[in-house]
């Protein structure tokens, strides 16, 4: 296991944890066609995976954080070396497994974009388990654990619910951003924070949620029995809303031209979670959540977001 050094840490330290990332490819061609040569432009690698491209946000947002995530193959060697320029500070669990890639298509012809995410290596007991330990020994007193992303072949479902438990025991503040039963089991465990997608919701609520009063109920049921104490949903034209026992906080986005949504929810995250370490309010934290992900919004691709737009975004926000 290699470990990369770390400059500083925040206020309060961030742990994020990726144990699928994918080596994100993405281009442009005028037409997506079948059964015929497509001539792509534009073409850019990126390293992909929720975990990473939130302490990859983290980090353009000028914080710190430390990103804990699996590596495999000649892929892996690439992903590693495109983290370590962007210069976040990580933490690699090496596997015997290639990493995976994902690839982006724009249609430049209609807009529309097509994602395509391969299936990710299969993870040994030994593997998973030695993020585990890295988790154990990493999160700090305080501190914030950001659990992100799919989990690969041969990682039990419960596996971020045990990073939960192992983040309760040392104190840390634990965010899930996950789908299906491994979103359902942290749940269990009970986490500070969640931002599900409405298709995720309606997994979770067993139902479908067809208006975004349906959406805040349903989100208000988790905050309500304790599974999560903030639920912060996103509701495309009718904005984002952050659901608590306390109440809940609306906030109206700023309009924008969506270019890419890919990585926005990263963004989200990120600006959540390190407003809160930089001991911000949840109000402000909420404002640059969305703030991050519509700035991600704008960008093309894989690209992420711009700490200018962010800052822009998060003063017209503050301003109402």
């Amino acid at each position: 296991m290699e470990q990369h050094p770390v400059d500083a840490r925040p206020v309060r330290q961030i742990l994020t944890v990726t144990l699928n990332p994918a080596l994100d490819i993405s281009a442009s061609t005028q037409d997506v066609v079948s059964e015929h040569k497509l001539r792509c432009t534009g073409s850019r690698l990126d390293p992909g995976g929720g975990g990473v491209n939130v302490s990859r946000v983290i980090h353009r947002l000028g914080g710190r954080s430390l990103a804990l995530y699996t590596a495999g193959g000649a892929i892996g060697e690439a992903y590693r070396r495109l983290v370590d320029a962007e210069r976040v500070p990580s933490v690699v669990v090496p596997i015997a497994g290639q990493t995976r890639q994902s690839l982006s298509v724009e249609e430049r012809a209609t807009g529309a974009q097509y994602r395509f995410v391969l299936e990710g290596p299969t993870l040994s007991e030994e593997e998973w388990g030695a993020c585990l330990d890295v988790i154990g020994q990493t999160v700090a007193p305080g501190g914030f654990l950001v659990a992100s992303g799919s989990l690969p072949p041969g990682v039990p479902a419960d596996f971020y619910a045990r990073a939960v438990r192992l983040a309760k025991e040392a104190g840390a503040d634990c965010i899930v951003d996950a789908s299906g039963p491994a979103l359902g089991a942290a749940l269990a465990e009970g986490v500070f924070a969640v931002a599900p997608s409405g298709r995720e919701l309606e997994q979770l609520a067993g139902a479908p949620l067809p208006t975004p009063d349906d959406r805040i109920e349903a989100a208000t049921a988790l905050a309500a029995d304790g599974s999560a104490r903030y639920v912060a949903l996103t509701l495309g034209a009718d904005g984002a809303v952050l659901v608590s026992a306390e109440g809940v906080l609306r906030l109206a986005a700023p309009v924008v031209e969506v270019v890419s949504a890919v990585g926005a929810g990263d963004a989200f995250v990120a600006g959540f979670v390190l407003r809160l370490a930089q001991s911000r309010s949840v109000e402000a934290a909420f404002r640059a959540a969305v703030a991050a992900g519509t700035a991600a919004v704008i960008t093309p691709a894989t690209a992420l977001c711009d700490r200018a737009d962010v800052e822009r975004f998060e003063a017209v926000l503050d301003r109402g």
